[in-house]
């Protein structure tokens, strides 16, 4: 007799197991756990630190597009500022030549007439290279603080200039740094001279702003928008021919007998970093002419021999 076929089950579709609240459980506790241990005992550094490292090829490779578009974009940018920037310094190394060849030849000029004139020839002064530390204290001032001081043989008084003009004078000295006061603030006065017509005047700072003033000057003052402003070295401070300002705007008022003259500085009074410290120009020596003197003794014993003839008259 056949044995009995057992019954087959079917397959399941589906594999049931934990509930989703049965899960939800089980990895908050593990969350819990792990965030636990990371944050009192750092065990799970290394295992952070690995899955960065084998992550990092992959951050790399879909990076990798932005990267070329970005290095393409600054390469082709670089590339033509470079080549605007040559032709600018092209055009000016021929300009800055020629001004230099003017230079050379009114210098020889002017070397010649002093040596007509007996003058002393001034001997050329020292510059140092400064760094700009920081600003003043004061708000209301335009002052600086450079890094060179007493120590550095630094005194009150020297005049501070940059590639462009002058910047200012050291005003206050300390062991290792210095301050600086700017041609734009009020209490600095830097003497002047147009360098179209040689005319004479003080210059004094906004201290508002970056600019600065000719005042009383009269209305009729032959000054004109553009000319450029240098030190006269009338003060014994700077020395002469350095540029300081172009006029910007000039303003005569019927009902004031002065013009309101504004200037604007040469110099990167607010750009630059480095500055240059000039030494205190050495006073020139008074030249005595023998051929004045020679007279003079000759004519000293002609007065006194009438003196000594007087008293023999009589005799």
């Amino acid at each position: 007799m056949p044995r009995p076929l057992e019954p087959q089950h079917s397959p399941a579709f589906f594999v049931r197991g934990p509930s989703p609240f049965a899960r939800l459980i089980f990895f908050a506790a593990v969350s819990l756990t792990l965030m636990a241990t990371d944050s009192r005992l750092h065990y799970l550094v290394e295992v952070r630190q690995g899955f960065t490292a084998l992550l990092h090829p992959l951050q790399v490779l879909a990076n990798a597009p932005s990267d070329f578009i970005h290095d393409t974009n600054e390469y082709l940018t670089a590339h033509s500022t470079l080549l605007k920037q040559n032709s600018r310094l092209t055009e000016q190394a021929l300009l800055q030549s020629a001004e230099l060849q003017r230079f050379r030849a009114l210098e020889q000029e002017n070397e010649h007439l002093r040596n007509l004139l007996g003058a002393a020839r001034n001997s050329q002064q020292n510059a140092r290279l400064g760094e700009i530390l920081h600003i003043g204290r004061d708000p209301f001032t335009h002052r600086v603080v450079i890094n060179l001081g007493s120590r550095h043989e630094i005194a009150a008084g020297q005049a501070v200039i940059d590639a462009d003009g002058v910047i200012g004078q050291v005003t206050r000295v300390y062991p290792f740094t210095s301050e600086v006061t700017l041609i734009t603030d009020r209490e600095l006065s830097v003497p002047i001279q147009v360098e179209r017509n040689s005319l004479r005047a003080i210059a004094f700072g906004h201290g508002r702003d970056t600019m600065l003033d000719l005042p009383y000057l009269p209305a009729n003052v032959d000054i004109r928008k553009g000319d450029r402003l240098v030190t006269s070295g009338i003060d014994g401070v700077y020395p002469m021919g350095l540029a300081v300002a172009e006029v910007i705007k000039v303003e005569r008022n019927p009902n004031s007998p002065f013009a309101h003259i504004v200037c604007k500085p040469l110099a990167g009074i607010e750009n630059h970093k480095q500055v240059l410290l000039l030494d205190m120009p050495k006073p020139e020596p008074v030249v005595i002419q023998k051929k004045n003197s020679a007279p003079a003794a000759a004519a000293a014993p002609a007065k006194k021999a009438p003196a000594v003839k007087k008293p023999t008259a009589p005799e």
